[in-house]
């Protein structure tokens, strides 16, 4: 019986006018049924992963056109001479630039652009994209695959959405439903097992002067590590550490990150140690809207790789998928032959070296739900179906009109394999500021080799350092 003829029934409706509690008890029942949907991927759905699907559930043929090509795997090998700790060379160098994209022709290509790319072409006339050919790189460990597969069948949105239950290792929802589980598997996503990295990232002013600040990051990512079960995560995707070695006015800060996978009942865990009162705190405002340190308010906390942290904020829509270009295969800007001074200039970074393909991503609207606050009422983020990195992120004020755009230039790290940003650009459309991390060209490369023990995490790893 569906909800109208349970309504409808005629003694039901005579008991109706003269019961207030029976009333009461329709309503609830229609509301109880009227509640999304959170059914796992049915066994002949993920029959498809890794036949028409890919392993992630990108759509594995290319588009009619043939601009987007069939994905064959990814880049399965490194290119030959390349051993880990090298800088990853460009695979994808003899490519040829199909175009240029720019004001004088943007009208022609407007409809594979987001709002957020033509607002920045607007702001600033001498921007450009540079086309190049679609290579479907994307690849990623066996393991991470077998258990993305595993997880189809069985994960599932917990405490409305804002959290995952019986998921790991892989992506949760590699055939999602709704804007939830996408934006979960942005957040579950592989990027390696652990890392040791040194970031540079410079706050630029209008006028484009700019600090950099070189940041140590440390990370173990519990829930990406072969052999974890969901006995042993202990409600943790990941634990971090950063470290400011310059300049000498930041020097010495630390901040530990212990960051669950339910955080409604556990809430983020931050300590933060400052070496001017060489004493450790809790950091709670490490979370949301409130912004990010060392960034010149240009970027908020929840902004760090694109979007991370609680959901519970925002109502998220899966609008659908769309063919775009993308920042992608940015191998070019990860060179060490480049400087900070040859990426960062008035406006945005040197669009010379940036590289950019048409890839399908999946759209998800992100819009603040009542009663709650955020600096940023609506978002609009653009997922990557072959590795679900959010890509770019149109950022709307009170007002409706855009305020800032951000975007993730990814790679290959061939040597895991795994897809991860190498440089990030969040622009301030209204104030033409702008900051970028990831500039890394004169520092040592990723190493994704590092082990860490958990009490390297700790507070009291904190404490120990204070007290030297």
């Amino acid at each position: 019986m569906n909800s109208y003829h349970f309504l409808h029934t005629p003694n039901l409706r005579s008991i109706m006018v003269n019961s207030k509690p029976i009333i009461l008890f329709v309503f609830c029942f229609l509301a109880l049924f009227s509640l999304p949907s959170e059914a796992k991927v049915s066994q002949e759905e993920a029959a498809k992963l890794g036949k028409e699907l890919t392993p992630v559930g990108a759509e594995k043929a290319g588009n009619q056109e043939g601009t987007i090509p069939e994905w064959k795997g990814g880049i399965t090998q490194a290119p030959s001479g390349y051993k880990p700790g090298d800088r990853h060379p460009d695979p994808f160098a003899a490519d040829k630039k199909l175009f240029t994209i720019s004001t004088a022709n943007l009208e022609k290509y407007k409809t594979r652009l987001t709002p957020g790319q033509l607002a920045l072409f607007k702001r600033y006339p001498g921007f450009k994209m540079n086309i190049y050919p679609t290579r479907r790189s994307a690849s990623y460990p066996q393991y991470f695959y077998d258990a993305t597969i595993a997880n189809a069948t069985r994960a599932t949105l917990y405490k409305g959405g804002d959290s995952v239950e019986n998921a790991v290792i892989g992506v949760p929802f590699p055939i999602p439903k709704n804007g939830l589980e996408a934006i979960w598997n942005h957040l579950l996503r592989h990027r390696g097992e652990s890392y040791k990295h040194t970031d540079i990232q410079a706050p630029v002013t209008a006028s484009g002067k700019f600090v950099p600040i070189r940041v140590n990051y440390e990370a173990s990512l519990l829930y990406s590590q072969k052999g974890a079960t969901l006995e042993n995560l202990n409600n943790r995707i990941y634990l971090a550490k950063q470290e400011i070695t310059s300049p000498a006015r930041l020097a010495g800060r630390v901040t530990i990150i212990h960051e669950p996978i339910n955080q409604i009942d556990e809430p983020r865990s931050a300590w933060l140690y400052n070496p001017g009162q060489r004493r450790v705190r809790r950091a709670p405002h490490i979370a949301y809207d409130n912004p990010a340190s060392h960034t010149d308010g240009l970027r908020t906390s929840d902004q760090l790789d694109m979007f991370n942290g609680a959901t519970d904020r925002y109502n998220w829509t899966l609008v659908g998928k769309r063919e775009i270009y993308v920042p992608y295969n940015s191998y070019r800007l990860h060179q060490g032959d480049l400087r900070i001074s040859d990426i960062v200039q008035v406006g945005h970074i040197n669009t010379d070296y940036a590289r950019y393909e048409l890839h399908r991503v999946w759209v998800v609207e992100a819009k603040l739900k009542k009663g709650k606050k955020h600096l940023y009422p609506r978002r609009t983020m653009f997922i990557d179906e072959d590795s679900w990195s959010i890509l770019i992120s149109d950022i709307y004020d009170a007002r409706g009109e855009i305020w800032r755009i951000t975007e993730g230039h990814i790679i290959n790290y061939y040597e895991v394999p795994t897809v991860w940003t190498t440089l990030g650009t969040f622009y301030d459309l209204q104030s033409g500021r702008y900051i970028v991390n990831g500039l890394d060209n004169q520092e040592k490369v990723q190493d994704f080799s590092k082990t860490f023990q958990r009490s390297n995490f700790s507070p009291s790893a904190l404490r120990r350092k204070g007290r030297r």
